[in-house]
């Protein structure tokens, strides 16, 4: 086991991994930068290093900085966390070069996977289903025109380096094309430094659903279940559970058997999680596979009692992972709530500033995971995110009403906030009937511009419900 861990991030993910380090009995070092000074991630880490000024580049952004961070603590391990350089191949590369350790897959790995197109071949290559398209970056305009005919419309152009709904644009015919994939194009040449694009087959009112897993030198491979994710705005998720409730448990088998598959084609280790489309006759297509630990983890932690982020560690540490597929249980359903400092009623601008009163919601099955607090003032530099708000019941419907009242008993002030949005989901018959798909969250803003009395109607009917 490593003896001092370096947790290149910021945030709720940074004070989640310094948990499971303290568990484990492993010193932390966390990094910092200027804006990011009275932040508790720095408070209750073992050590901390002030790695530049606030903007991200310069800072949580900039390899030399962290590396020297943990040369001169004498780290000998890096966890990266989610976003940032999570799935920077150059920087796992520094690590090894420098005798660290990163806590990811090797750098031949991130890049394989971190390319969309290329994953997606070698996806194919393993028997994994995949969405028909391209079988590589496309050349031109008239390539991707070409095989959008053969095909068939509607397709989605994607940049190959691409995340977040970046460099992506839906076609419905030949007019759409040549137009969208200049402007795709750009957007991935200023969002990653690179243009390249594939071409797939749209597939439309899709549930987005994720499986995760873990793997360990030894070549085990073993999934956890699914989340889904179709709750989400422009490719960003709002709202996550597991298990699904599309998924027949044949269905679930079947996703997570093709999942692990996947993963065992590359030897892979770690924390990674492969993204599926699921269409409207429940057949299941690769979409893409994330090379680290996500965002949404906690709500399969609360479904089968095991610690990812520790797991995480241990198996690239070197240890055998500590369960077998036959040993993994889920058991009850469990839902996460992201709470950004946006205004929903301004298509959710970014709110930074300081938090003025702030109180979690807690009781039985109830987990808030957050790096704030009240005085806590949110730069704005960096993701809106400002806490995940998590619940664990025997059933779905009795995982929703308990949510409902967490985010009642939520109180954040001087900032915007997404919780009243979150209870307007909720309150939908859309989603407690779980017929919903990634479009859902689109369609509900549509509506609300319609008739925005409907709208507040509903939600006060959801915040003052106290039964089901």
């Amino acid at each position: 086991m490593f003896k001092k861990v370096l947790i290149a991030n910021r945030g709720e993910i940074a004070l989640r991994i310094i948990r499971a380090c303290r568990e484990l009995g492993v010193q932390t070092v966390a990094v910092y930068s200027e804006a990011d000074r009275e932040s508790l991630h720095v408070r209750f880490a073992d050590e901390a290093v002030c790695i530049g000024p606030p903007q991200s580049n310069l800072s949580y952004l900039d390899p030399k900085r962290i590396i020297a961070a943990s040369e001169v603590t004498n780290a000998d391990a890096i966890h990266p966390g989610y976003g940032f350089l999570a799935e920077n191949a150059e920087f796992a590369e520094m690590c090894a070069v420098h005798g660290l350790t990163f806590i990811g897959p090797s750098p031949a790995m991130i890049r394989q996977l971190g390319d969309k197109a290329e994953a997606k071949d070698r996806m194919r290559k393993a028997g994994v289903p995949v969405v028909p398209g391209s079988d590589g970056i496309l050349d031109s305009p008239a390539e991707a025109m070409v095989l959008a005919k053969e095909i068939g419309f509607p397709v989605m152009l994607k940049a190959s380096a691409g995340g977040g709904g970046r460099g992506m644009r839906l076609c419905f015919s030949e007019d759409d094309l040549e137009g969208n994939y200049h402007a795709a194009k750009s957007e991935a040449e200023a969002c990653f430094n690179n243009g390249a694009l594939y071409l797939e087959k749209a597939i439309i009112g899709p549930h987005h659903v994720e499986v995760q897993l873990m793997g360990d030198k030894f070549g085990n491979v073993v999934h956890f279940g699914e989340r889904d994710c179709s709750i989400q705005r422009r490719h960003q998720k709002l709202l996550e559970e597991s298990p699904s409730p599309l998924l027949t448990d044949e269905l679930r088998e079947r996703m997570g058997q093709a999942a692990v598959l996947g993963a065992q084609s590359v030897n892979y280790l770690g924390a990674g999680t492969v993204e599926f489309l699921v269409d409207q006759d429940m057949n299941f297509y690769f979409m893409e596979m994330n090379t680290r630990i996500q965002v949404e983890h906690p709500v399969t932690e609360e479904v089968t009692g095991i610690d990812l982020v520790q797991e995480q560690i241990r198996v690239v540490a070197g240890e055998k992972m500590s369960v077998a597929q036959s040993e993994v249980r889920m058991s009850g359903h469990s839902i996460e709530c992201r709470i950004n400092a946006e205004d929903p009623e301004k298509d959710f601008r970014p709110g930074p500033g300081k938090i003025t009163s702030f109180h979690v919601p807690g009781g039985f099955g109830v987990r808030v995971d957050t790096a704030v607090y009240a005085g806590y003032s949110i730069p704005p530099f960096y993701d809106s995110m400002i806490a995940k708000l998590i619940v664990r019941a025997d059933t779905r419907a009795k995982a929703i009403v308990k949510m409902r009242h967490a985010l009642d008993e939520f109180v954040i002030e001087g900032v915007p906030t997404t919780i009243e949005f979150q209870r307007r989901i909720l309150g939908e018959k859309g989603f407690t009937s779980g017929k919903f798909d990634t479009s859902f969250v689109e369609r509900l803003l549509e509506a609300d511009k319609k008739d925005p009395e409907a709208a507040k109607s509903t939600s006060q009917q959801v915040t003052s419900s106290k039964t089901e």
